[in-house]
């Protein structure tokens, strides 16, 4: 495999290991407890590869992914919004913009893929970047 492929391997691994936390995180008065060791598994797996640290910028990207489920939710917001059904009406009240919930998630979502590029263009010396020995 080569090395930019496998990069961008480790970078989706560490962004889907931060949703993970991420997601544990806000269900943790829930089933949190029984999502936790997922990451937790996913980050020793990660944590001891080489040249994965390199693409832990994928955590910040991760953060990004929430925004952008809540601008789904909120898709037909702000405002309440109706439908109808066989069974009668069903309102539900929007109380964000998508719009601005959709650009934070996609600036955060890029954020973390520049960053990425940025640490993955230096060289690397035994799995670390150099700049950081």
């Amino acid at each position: 495999m080569t090395s930019g492929r496998r990069d961008w391997l480790y970078f989706t691994g560490w962004l889907l290991t931060g949703a993970a936390y991420l997601l544990a995180l806000l269900t943790v008065l829930s089933i949190g407890i029984f999502i936790l060791p997922i990451p937790l598994i996913g980050t020793v797996v990660l944590a001891t590869r080489r040249g994965a640290l390199r693409c832990l910028p994928g955590l910040v990207s991760s953060a990004g992914l929430p925004l952008l489920l809540l601008a789904y939710l909120n898709r037909n917001g702000p405002g309440t919004y109706c439908t109808s059904s066989a069974g009668g009406q069903s309102c539900t009240e929007g109380l964000l913009d998508p719009w601005i919930l959709l650009a934070a998630g996609l600036f955060v979502l890029a954020a973390g893929v520049a960053l990425f590029l940025k640490v993955r263009r230096r060289p690397v010396v035994g799995g670390v970047p150099s700049h950081s020995l």
